[in-house]
């Protein structure tokens, strides 16, 4: 609840507020800020993990220079420049740049010779102890906005941080080792292809035998663990309910978002819009815009959108690879929360989401560092690749990754509408920069280090990719990245069990193995439809036609079962106009099948190529439909919510 909520409050319960501190009395005092907001602005930070500065900034209630000069005053302080900071600033020889982000402070070299050190927050003073060399914490303190002295850190340690953005995970845990013997990778490659392609002339039928059979057999792992997992989500609603909840009377905590934009200027308007509807504080809500260096469009897109002062932009510099975990890692340290979510451009979140996350935290254990949302989509009528990319995502988010969890497997997180707890995500280095799932492996990450995710039922719509060739890059990026991730874990398998434990282990291996092949050998699967139409199979001369049959009932077996699932996940209030469409997922499939090869293509030639998903599709579409039907209903972002989104 913010000022303007609590305006609406009658006069009596506002008589109830506690006694105004110092600077809001100084500010009364100064006849910048009236003394009934002065109390409201008390009465939000009497609530919140945040100073009253910061209240009365986010709320607009004092203009920022006033309240930088009220708190020099205060700390017996002068206030400074851009111009003069740029001139002073100075980088500090073994001293971590990142902390000095973190906390937004910078040491001065002023024209006088005397050093002092600017502070966005007097109060920030303390934590500086451990982060500067002995004594430059205690020298004279000067004020500045927080972004300008983050800018000046930002350019005197540009080369440390550009290469800290890309390194940031140990080596033993990244896939950037993998540059490292391209002409090698090449060859094994290329030697690969020429024995699989002698022996296919040689020995057809027995090539075609032991793909089959491997097809089979992880058909039947597949099997296993979506029908676990349905039946654990079944027994879920239960644990939920004997969760422990926060108190309301705790102080809520400062939440930073991470939203990575490339090439978002036909979403970047409403991408503002849908998260100004975020009810969460705003005084405790730090929205960090990740813009790359090179992107100047969006830049200006953003630069002609009036910000408010909870959301800004940060620039990445340009380096290598560039990707969206890079991207996050640079921006990390200029945030402000104790919790870092992540969204994505098109992203659309429950109001609420920030709360129901803050007071999870809150009473979770503290090794549940990890809330993953549901995601969803709003365009679902868009088109039948549409309909079917929702269906995929219900069962996924709704079905199968709240039934893995149960089951206390591991499980790889979706890239958005994820919340970390800080201090454990700083702890693993952040995102793997080189790996173009990264949400995936720092799911697993997460594991190997003992920590925990849950499933929390908020949700987040999405933009369904409809349109078929971008749909088939973007899952082929998603394919690269769950085999360098598999890759990457598997180095030292022994290590890896011993971290996970034997039945985390083998649901690592039963999720990957079963997932990729089931993608790369489908068309073997695909061919036992010859069995169930009584035509002629290749292995005919090897197995008995009752084999083929009982593996051809098989195959059916699973496809009626994923059709299962599918209903079931669409069989909510707001998502049953999707029943009808579950049967069709059979014909919607073998599009991963395109996108697999296109990504083993991708993971020799070019690993760390990110393929952009280019989003806004929807808006256009939506527009296209409102000629001629003014009278129908959008949203303020422009896109019609065609789907409500329920909780589990």
């Amino acid at each position: 609840m913010g000022v303007s909520e609590l305006r609406q409050l009658d006069a009596q319960f506002r008589d109830s507020a506690g006694a105004l501190g110092d600077l809001g009395r100084d500010l009364v005092r100064a006849g910048v800020l009236s003394h009934d907001d002065a109390t409201l602005a008390q009465m939000v930070q009497d609530h919140c993990d945040a100073p009253l500065a910061r209240v009365l900034d986010a709320e607009g209630l004092v203009n920022p220079a006033e309240l930088m000069a009220a708190q020099a005053r205060r700390a017996d302080a002068t206030v400074i420049g851009a111009d003069e900071l740029a001139r002073g600033a100075r980088a500090v020889p073994g001293t971590d740049p990142r902390h000095l982000l973190k906390h937004a402070a910078v040491p001065l070299s002023g024209p006088d010779g005397i050093e002092r050190i600017a502070v966005a927050d007097p109060e920030s003073r303390r934590a500086l102890q451990t982060a500067l060399p002995e004594g430059m914490a205690d020298l004279p303190l000067t004020i500045a906005p927080r972004h300008t002295i983050q800018a000046e850190v930002a350019n005197l340690n540009r080369a440390t941080l550009t290469y800290a953005a890309q390194a940031r995970v140990p080596e033993a845990e990244s896939f950037r080792t993998w540059r490292n013997t391209p002409y090698r990778r090449l060859a094994i490659t290329l030697a690969a292809m020429a024995a699989g392609l002698v022996l296919t002339l040689l020995f057809p039928t027995a090539v075609f035998a032991v793909f089959a059979g491997w097809a089979a057999l992880t058909l039947i792992v597949s099997f296993g663990l979506r029908a676990s997992a349905l039946i654990a989500r079944m027994t879920l609603g239960r644990v939920e309910d004997d969760r422990p909840h926060a108190s309301a009377t705790q102080k809520l905590p400062k939440v930073s978002v991470l939203v990575p934009l490339f090439r978002e200027t036909e979403i970047a308007h409403a991408l503002i819009t849908r998260l100004t509807r975020l009810s969460y504080p705003k005084c405790l809500l730090d929205v960090v815009l990740v813009l790359e260096e090179n992107d100047r469009m969006t830049q200006q897109t953003l630069a002609e959108i009036d910000l408010p002062p909870w959301m800004r932009a940060v620039i990445v510099p340009d380096g290598q690879p560039r990707t969206k975990p890079r991207a996050m890692n640079y921006a990390l340290d200029f945030c402000e929360g104790d919790i870092i979510g992540i969204f994505d451009a098109e992203d659309s979140p429950d109001p609420d989401q920030i709360t129901q996350v803050a007071r999870r935290f809150q009473a979770a254990p503290p090794d549940v560092v990890c809330l993953q949302g549901i995601l969803d989509y709003y365009n679902p009528r868009q088109n039948w690749l549409a309909r079917c990319f929702t269906i995929e995502y219900a069962a996924w988010f709704r079905v199968m990754l709240p039934g893995l969890a149960r089951m206390g497997l591991a499980i790889p997180l979706g890239g958005t509408t994820l919340y970390f707890r800080r201090d454990a995500l700083e702890e693993l280095g952040g995102w793997d920069a080189h790996n173009v799932t990264e949400d995936a492996d720092l799911g697993f990450r997460l594991a190997r280090h003992g920590y925990r995710t849950e499933i929390i039922g908020t949700v987040t719509g999405e933009e369904a990719n409809c349109r078929v060739w971008p749909w088939v890059k973007q899952r082929s990026r998603w394919l690269k990245g769950y085999m360098t991730t598999y890759l990457v874990h598997m180095r030292r398998p022994r290590l890896l069990l011993s971290q996970l434990g034997p039945w985390k282990f083998w649901g690592f291996q039963a999720h990957f193995v079963a997932a990729l092949s089931q993608f790369f050998l489908a068309p073997f699967l695909w061919s036992f439809w010859l069995v169930l139409l009584g035509l002629p199979h290749p292995l005919d001369p090897l197995l008995g036609r009752g084999v083929l049959v009982g593996l051809g009932r098989l195959f059916l077996a699973v496809e009626l079962l994923n059709i299962a699932i599918y209903l079931i996940a669409v069989s909510g209030r707001y998502h049953r106009h999707l029943m009808a469409w579950a049967p069709t997922m059979h014909f919607y499939t073998p599009l991963g099948t395109v996108a697999a090869y296109k990504a083993l293509y991708e993971l020799v030639f070019a690993p760390f190529f990110w393929d952009k998903t280019s989003h806004g599709h929807s808006l256009a579409h939506a527009r296209a439909s409102a000629k001629g039907a003014l009278k129908r209903r959008f949203d303020l972002a422009g896109i019609q919510l065609q789907a409500r989104h329920e909780r589990f």
